[in-house]
């Protein structure tokens, strides 16, 4: 995508918050909200006060969305250099199945922030509200198209998505997880048709449909653990 057509996010919501004295302001954002299989991953980032240059060096970072993926990978890059912290939390296809989307959601946001270090003291959330969550916050529809922090958590959480997602690749073959990331694409149409569902796959979620009494879906016996593919985690504070 032409990056000269990309608008730019700005550090304007921050700015307000840091002259109100919030000095730790956590943009969050999530990936896999619409998928058919994998986690719903939330990122949480903390971007330092602006001395006058951080958004020159963040120049190029906006909604994961609007990026390639060789893009989003050496944005992650930056973003790791010039954040204060950042934070990832994921939450499984069964508990996506179990508890619905949204509070899903907002559950892996909740873990992107209880790993953050130094913690936030206001929040900056694209479109959901976390109700138990006990910090200021300010809640926005196309906030990682707005919001600087934002869109850096909006990339945060795509790439460790992304990586989780082809890491499945060798232990549900057939399903071109590496390809499609568990959204609904004609392959993904294809491949259910042709082997069913695996346990990676929300149940909850159409075209997908609960298993039949004593149906056994494909990797029921696979051990799977959100902590053994390589997501990019969280970030502990830079020296000051």
């Amino acid at each position: 995508m032409n990056g000269s057509r990309i608008r730019q996010p700005s550090l304007d919501w921050e700015t307000r918050l840091w002259k109100r004295g919030y000095r730790r302001v956590a943009g969050l954002d999530e990936a896999g909200r619409g998928a058919w299989a994998g986690p719903v991953v939330a990122a949480a980032v903390i971007l330092p006060p602006d001395d006058g240059q951080l958004a020159g060096h963040l120049q190029g970072v906006c909604d994961s969305k609007l990026l390639s993926p060789a893009r989003r990978e050496a944005l992650l890059e930056v973003i790791s250099r010039h954040a204060l912290a950042m934070g990832v939390g994921a939450v499984a296809p069964a508990a996506i199945d179990a508890m619905g989307i949204v509070a899903a959601t907002r559950r892996a946001m909740a873990l992107a922030l209880r790993v953050l270090w130094p913690p936030p003291e206001c929040l900056l959330i694209d479109y959901l509200r976390l109700p138990d969550v006990p910090l200021p916050q300010e809640c926005m529809p196309k906030g990682d198209a707005l919001v600087l922090s934002i869109a850096a958590a909006s990339i945060v959480a795509k790439v460790s998505r992304d990586r989780f997602m082809a890491g499945l690749e060798g232990v549900f073959p057939g399903y071109g997880f590496a390809r499609h990331k568990g959204y609904g694409t004609e392959e993904h149409q294809a491949a259910l048709a042709c082997q069913g569902p695996s346990a990676v796959h929300r149940m909850s979620f159409a075209p997908l449909r609960p298993p039949a009494p004593g149906e056994r879906r494909v990797g029921d016996q696979a051990s799977l653990s959100l902590e053994a593919v390589a997501i990019v985690g969280s970030q502990s504070p830079r020296e000051a």
